[in-house]
């Protein structure tokens, strides 16, 4: 367990255990919070949760366990492991430092991930949820943007279908998340229920319709999984077929998923009011007779059965998305705020002797 004054982490029994024998640690971002937040586990053996402050952190992207890539409310940043491999700074195995950052603007950006685009070999790419594209960084504008879906007439900022989840598939961009099919402003808010659609990218054709809310798509083991958010459910899309498969009901709205190995990481959310009200999800927990979950679920691909747990209580309500770092144990990070911190922050190429 892990207290401050605002909030409180619990983890389930075997959630220690099952970072220390699967040799990873996790981190994920609350952008109703402002928060960055990294979990692993102590020198004494308990349960590490180090938090930094970012503006309205969204989109997470591990290229590795030594670098992060992450979108907030006006930037994309790329944090660094200043840690040599062997060594450790503060008793942390890795720490990570805001190395590199880009100013985009205010576009509502949600998924992000490090990948090729045509001739270009790998790129920061996300999804422009503000202009219902996908986009890259560009040295003199606000984003260049790469793709659009066929029913979106004009890039605009409107936030027409609210787009927002990646999948990637052989290193390229495969498919997307909306939640409605509209072009008109702000229309997917009418479309919440049942109006959510995964897109195949290179084609640009909808292969699945009557979702949710769906979230985070991700293309592993040879499935596209998924969040079918509004209903609560987590599952694979049948690709031959278009229906969605749910595997595991989770309480809350989820959104945030990764993997490693037979494992599912989905991050969960308690709803707004206003924002998520009338989806099926509220009358799903009252039947169940339970109340919304903030936290992470650990979920067997084999079973669908959630064996482990990570709830947080208190200010923090709202996750977006999580990201899991093989081989790490006590993971750090220096913030924006410990301005001390980064001025001492030193360090050299050991390979570039002069």
């Amino acid at each position: 367990m892990s207290k401050t004054s605002s909030f409180e982490i619990l983890s389930s029994q075997q959630f220690i255990q099952w970072l220390n024998t699967e040799k990873v640690s996790l981190a994920f971002t609350t952008y109703q919070s402002n928060r960055l937040f990294f979990i692993g586990i102590k020198p004494d053996g308990s349960l590490s949760a180090t938090m930094r402050t970012f503006d309205r952190p969204m989109g997470l992207y591990a290229t590795s366990s030594d670098s992060l890539t992450m979108a907030t409310r006006y930037q994309v940043w790329q944090l660094e492991n200043m840690v040599e491999k062997g060594q450790v700074f503060q008793q942390r195995d890795k720490m990570y430092v805001p190395r590199r950052s880009w100013l985009t603007g205010q576009l509502d950006a949600h998924d992000i991930v490090v990948a090729p685009w045509e001739n270009n070999d790998g790129q920061i790419i996300f999804v422009n949820s503000l202009f219902s594209c996908l986009a890259t960084l560009s040295d003199r504008y606000s984003f260049a943007p790469l793709w659009k879906p066929s029913f979106i007439s004009k890039l605009a900022p409107e936030d027409r279908c609210h787009l927002n989840g990646l999948a990637i598939v052989d290193g390229k961009p495969g498919y997307v998340t909306a939640c409605g099919q509209s072009d008109v402003v702000d229309g997917w808010r009418d479309k919440r229920r049942d109006g959510g659609c995964v897109i195949h990218v290179p084609s640009k054709e909808v292969i699945a319709t009557g979702l949710s809310m769906p979230h985070s798509p991700r293309f592993y083991q040879d499935k596209l999984w998924l969040l079918n958010s509004g209903m609560g459910e987590f599952g694979y899309l049948d690709l031959k077929t278009g229906q969605f498969q749910p595997i595991a009901f989770c309480g809350g709205y989820l959104r945030g998923l990764t993997f490693w190995q037979n494992y599912a990481v989905v991050g969960l959310s308690k709803p707004r009011e206003q924002t998520f009200s009338g989806l099926a999800l509220q009358e799903r927990l009252t039947q169940k007779g339970a109340e919304a979950f903030c936290g992470l679920h650990i979920i067997d691909l084999h079973t669908g059965d959630i064996v482990h747990w990570l709830r947080i209580e208190g200010i923090i309500v709202e996750l977006y998305d999580v990201a899991v770092l093989p081989g790490v144990q006590y993971p750090g990070c220096i913030g924006l705020q410990q301005e001390d911190e980064l001025r001492r922050v030193a360090t050299r190429d050991l390979s570039l002797e002069v």
